[in-house]
């Protein structure tokens, strides 16, 4: 399992170093980051996230990038990959565009829901959001000293989405990445709840209703992912396909993804 990090104000931050593959490897620790936006960072985390992090990869939009910029950590190198082309309110933070479907949404849960699902579909259906994942991958094929960091506002969509891939390329089972993903809904749970009530003072509102809707929005849930896995077999027949033609990765390619990201379970200190 994947082990949360402790930076202040990343709440949803976490290395994925000693997850096993199906093959009894390890992810090796410090190589391999998922977050939410870096837009908090305090000061007196700077210098350790220098030390840690050599290469920053930012899934949100270009609003979202522009209005919340990520802290300039020195040394390190940026990438601004946005996953979704257009607005996608629920998972891009657009402000108003947010409020609006929330007030639409706040007391119809299985819209909520629905609505959620058909944005996991899309990472899928979307030749633009596969082609961004495409050159996500391709970033992690250079062999970093440090750690590539990947991240979008809340750390459980687009980035979850992204470590998904990543573990699949490394080989893990598929009931722990989808364990993995679901933790984002622990680690937020204090962030859902701020956010939850913050829109139901809103909205005039505190029906049971509003906690289910919100929690759909705001949550990563175990719908979400078989979501995503079942419209990449549908799209393209198996992960493996995907990884192939989605991604656009050969059997080089990700033999050389495991040797730069994997080691034998046996050589990490504990």
């Amino acid at each position: 399992m994947s082990r949360r990090l402790d930076v202040k104000e990343l709440h949803n931050i976490r290395d994925l170093g000693g997850e096993i593959t199906k093959e009894g490897k390890r992810i090796i620790p410090g190589k391999l980051i998922r977050s939410g936006k870096l837009e908090k960072v305090p000061e007196e985390e700077i210098s350790r996230m220098e030390n840690m992090v050599g290469t920053v990869i930012d899934f949100r939009s270009d609003g979202e990038h522009a209005r919340e910029p990520d802290v300039i950590i020195p040394g390190v190198e940026y990438h601004h990959l946005p996953i979704v082309e257009t607005q996608a309110p629920g998972i891009t933070r657009e402000g108003e565009a947010d409020i609006d479907l929330f007030g639409k949404l706040i007391s119809q849960p299985d819209k909520a829901r629905d609505y959620m699902c058909d944005l996991y579909r899309n990472f899928v259906l979307s030749d633009f959001s596969i082609a961004q994942y495409a050159r996500f991958v391709r970033i992690l094929l250079d062999n970093h000293d440090k750690a590539v960091l990947w991240h979008c506002t809340a750390g459980k969509d687009r980035a979850g989405m992204a470590s998904v891939i990543v573990e699949e390329i490394l080989g893990l089972p598929r009931e722990e990445i989808i364990e993995e993903y679901l933790l984002s809904d622990e680690y937020l749970a204090d962030d859902i709840q701020f956010l939850t009530s913050f829109i139901k003072r809103r909205a005039n509102t505190d029906s049971e209703e509003a906690d289910l809707s919100l929690g759909y929005l705001f949550g990563a849930k175990r719908e979400y992912i078989d979501t995503f896995y079942k419209t990449v077999n549908d799209r393209f027949g198996s992960m493996d396909a995907f990884i192939e033609e989605g991604l656009n990765l050969t059997d080089e390619e990700i033999k050389m993804m495991r040797e730069i990201y994997l080691e034998d379970s046996g050589s990490i200190k504990e």
